[in-house]
């Protein structure tokens, strides 16, 4: 999952993240919050997982896409991120050489039917610049919502060339997805 995320930010976020970040070992501070995330699940260590099988810092859902035992793509959610706008998805990445197959489409579709289930709606942060994000995202019936500055990864403003924006897409009800 690390080095797809890795990969994915590389290809995406160059511009908004800086160089120095990105083409540094991007790939290990990946692992450490990876680690961190998924630390919790039953499975990983059952005496920190939560009765639903969710991480220690509130409820979670992480999915996986393969290919055979290839990693192609995932999404992690984070539920009740909002009080307004619902589950936040925090990650969805999909293969660069995997695109164009369905597989972010899948990924979506399972979320939201996991923040149905939960009976909330569901919302994501996507770089102003990432173009081909936002159109994934509009074709999906996102709407945007709220433009604000992106935070620093892991709070380090260095890690950012100049103030770039992010834009808040939200799915009211997310059965548009299903």
């Amino acid at each position: 999952m690390a080095a797809l995320h890795a990969d994915s930010w590389r290809r995406h976020y160059r511009g908004a993240f800086s160089d120095e970040f990105l083409d540094g070992d991007l790939q290990t501070e990946r692992v450490a919050v990876w680690s961190e995330r998924l630390r919790g699940f039953a499975g990983a260590n059952p005496d920190r997982a939560g009765p639903d099988g969710t991480g220690p810092d509130g409820p979670s859902h992480t999915v996986v896409a393969e290919d055979g035992d290839e990693l192609v793509g995932f999404v992690h959610t984070v539920f009740e991120a909002d009080p307004r706008w619902g589950a936040l998805i925090d990650n969805l990445h999909v293969a660069y050489a995997e695109k164009r197959r369905g597989i972010g489409s899948r990924l979506l579709t399972v979320t939201a039917q996991a923040a149905l289930a939960r009976g909330t709606g569901l919302y994501l942060w996507v770089l102003e610049q990432n173009s081909d994000a936002r159109a994934f995202y509009e074709a999906r019936g996102g709407k945007r919502v709220e433009r604000a500055l992106v935070p620093p990864p892991g709070g380090i403003g260095s890690r950012l060339n100049g103030a770039p924006f992010g834009l808040r897409y939200a799915w009211p009800d997310p059965a548009v997805l299903v």
